[in-house]
């Protein structure tokens, strides 16, 4: 059940992509083809105006064709031929759609919430190994770990989880003023009857989760997904990790079965699902926009070179070069894909 509920939350979200694209293209007057829910053949197909709307076999995402949009078109309402600051504000709709969805599934997700852990130092275990002045006390707040804005307390065991044991750079705050704290060696205890409270030997004062706070705690949420991506970035850059251990479609779909099936409850499941599904969604925002050719990003960039080498030449650039180029980055984009499925493949086998 859970594996159909995975293919349905991917091809919900690509078809979210695809709805930001159609519904900015409409707002600036630009011919739209076919708008299409789902990929392979179409099973049910309507024409409204000059679009045909369709919805197809299989839910694995969805396309929005715009009149010109892979190269020239003699309409005046083809992509092709519109401004560029409306070209670069259909393009970037697609990944803005996304992350708001990201933001709506995270506010439904805490909409029932209670209370949230605040960054805020409420009490330290007893005996607790670094207290005192040059180190932390009751009403400390913790505003930074290498450089990271700490929000609340799951920012904290997030890069205290990355420190992995080293001494990290903390800036807190103690009766309005900001103390630095450098290479501090605070190493994790074991985890508290009520989750990660007191992981380090440290309990967060409890917020109450007003309206107002829960919107506050969903858009952090939301920014932290973007965080966790750049981190994920910047470590395959680093070679912290390798492609190797780069998951695809069919391990995200894997791990949204885990996560289902652990659960104690339905609900609870439904919930825990919910929160990874909005983490793809800011997930697929940040990784659409990067520059690379093939993704919308890459389009934006070459956007932007075109529209300068157009003003310098006050020449019109042949749009095939960039389609050239589009078709070479996305097999490439295709065998990375097809490597990560086969390291997807191995890793289940051998699970």
């Amino acid at each position: 059940m859970y594996i159909a509920v995975a293919i349905l939350v991917f091809g919900f979200l690509i078809a979210t992509h695809e709805l930001g694209h159609f519904l900015a293209a409409k707002a600036f007057d630009v011919k739209v083809n076919e708008f299409a829910i789902g990929m392979g053949p179409a099973i049910i197909k309507k024409r409204r105006g000059e679009t045909l709307y369709s919805l197809r076999a299989l839910p694995i995402g969805g396309f929005c064709a715009m009149e010109g949009e892979d190269g020239d078109s003699e309409d005046e309402r083809s992509f092709a031929n519109q401004k560029v600051w409306k070209r670069f504000l259909v393009l970037i709709a697609g990944s803005a759609m996304n992350f708001l969805t990201g933001l709506i599934i995270v506010a439904i997700v805490f909409s029932s919430a209670g209370a949230f852990r605040s960054n805020r130092i409420e009490t330290l275990s007893p005996g607790f190994e670094y207290g005192g002045e040059a180190g932390l006390i009751e009403g400390d707040a913790i505003i930074s770990i290498d450089g990271h804005r700490i929000f609340y307390h799951r920012d904290f065991v997030n890069y205290m989880s990355r420190a992995a044991g080293k001494g990290v750079d903390m800036v807190i705050e103690r009766d309005g003023r900001k103390i630095a704290l450098k290479d501090f060696g605070l190493s994790a205890k074991a985890p508290a009857a009520d989750g990660e409270a007191e992981d380090y030997g440290i309990t967060f004062a409890a917020v109450k989760a007003t309206p107002g706070e829960r919107l506050k705690y969903s858009l952090y949420t939301t920014y932290d997904f973007v965080r966790l991506v750049k981190m994920g970035l910047s470590d395959l850059i680093t070679g912290r990790v390798g492609v190797k251990d780069m998951s695809g479609a069919l391990g995200i779909i894997t791990v949204i079965n885990d996560v289902g099936e652990s659960s104690e409850t339905l609900r609870d499941a439904a919930m825990n699902i919910a929160y990874l599904c909005a983490f793809i969604a800011v997930n697929l925002a940040v990784m659409n926009m990067l520059p690379i050719p093939a993704l919308d990003g890459g389009r934006v960039f070459f956007l932007f070179v075109t529209a300068i080498i157009e003003k310098l030449t006050r020449k019109k650039l042949n749009p095939k070069y960039e389609a050239y180029i589009n078709t070479v980055a996305l097999g490439l984009l295709i065998l990375l894909m097809v490597y990560v499925m086969f390291n997807d493949v191995l890793r289940i086998i051998h699970k």
